[in-house]
């Protein structure tokens, strides 16, 4: 089908598990369902913004308001990509990709979450490639960033893992208490010398204009 107004919905990565596609509204329910399931361990907080302290219905909504929020405040000068990631057909977590001044600065980052029944598999480090891949591969970029609480390993060794280097700490309040933040930079040669996931980007061309290249 063409995607005249908005060829994003076009866009698809495939990784050799994998599929990423920004969801449709029967897609995006199911990705607030795995959001109501839980993304994590209730004692702690991952997220800068505890949106995941809502109880199972308040994740769901946040996470179908959020997803439809980011394509209605979708400009080339500041964009947020919200994909769901498919594993055999069903929604296991999201991977978003965004930047503001893309076309100036060549910079993105990324954010994810994987439902609790997924994590420990390697996906999270298959969908993180397959933005990468995107970003670095399909958009031109030079630099993709990324961020942790410290004491999360599980985000730390993703990074870690596809060559992302310290780029200094920082601090913020989560649930009014003082948490210390690790942010990760990578840059065009240090992602060439640790690709290891296949990726297949398919659809871009038709949305270059709207990510500001």
């Amino acid at each position: 089908m063409e995607r005249r107004f908005w060829p994003v919905y076009g866009l698809r990565m495939t990784t050799p598990r994998l599929e990423l596609r920004l969801p449709d509204t029967e897609l995006l329910d199911e990705l607030a369902a795995v959001a109501a399931d839980g993304v994590h361990d209730p004692a702690e907080m991952p997220f800068l913004f505890p949106w995941s302290d809502a109880g199972p219905e308040g994740r769901g909504r946040a996470t179908f308001r959020h997803v439809l929020g980011t394509i209605a405040d979708w400009r080339p000068e500041k964009w947020t990509l919200g994909l769901a990631v498919l594993r055999d057909g069903k929604v296991v977590g999201r991977q978003d990709l965004f930047a503001t001044d893309f076309a100036v600065t060549r910079e993105a980052k990324t954010g994810s979450w994987l439902g609790i029944a997924h994590q420990g598999q390697g996906i999270g480090t298959e969908m993180r490639a397959a933005a990468l891949h995107l970003a670095f591969e399909g958009l031109g970029a030079r630099w993709v960033t990324s961020a942790a609480m410290t004491d999360n390993p599980p985000s730390l060794g993703v990074s870690r893992k596809l060559g992302y280097r310290p780029d200094g700490l920082s601090t913020a309040s989560v649930r009014g208490e003082l948490r210390t933040i690790q942010r990760l930079r990578l840059d065009r040669a240090e992602w060439e010398s640790r690709r290891t996931v296949p990726v297949h980007v398919h659809g871009l061309e038709a949305c270059g204009e709207l990510f500001g290249v």
